[in-house]
């Protein structure tokens, strides 16, 4: 039997919040759009092959390290704030 201390669920929060895999969810959607928009065009010279598609998917792997990088605060008590 386990004599151990048992742990909480709230022990070990996760460590992105909701608004984290929202902007990675939004990053992949860009990065995707990107490589299937390069794939319609399906020309060497293309406009959207050559400019546009490489943007969105750079803008889609900047997403992505800004998702990771952004840490929420932990938000003040009144009782702190005011003191």
């Amino acid at each position: 039997m386990a004599t151990g201390k048992q742990r909480k669920a709230n022990d070990n929060p996760m460590f992105f919040s909701a608004f984290n895999y929202k902007l990675i969810g939004i990053a992949i959607l860009l990065i995707v759009s990107g490589f299937t928009a390069m794939y319609l065009e399906n020309e060497i010279d293309g406009v959207i092959s050559l400019y546009v598609s490489p943007l969105v998917i750079l803008a889609g792997y900047v997403v992505v390290i800004f998702a990771i990088m952004k840490h929420d605060r932990p938000q003040e008590s009144d009782s702190e704030a005011t003191a």
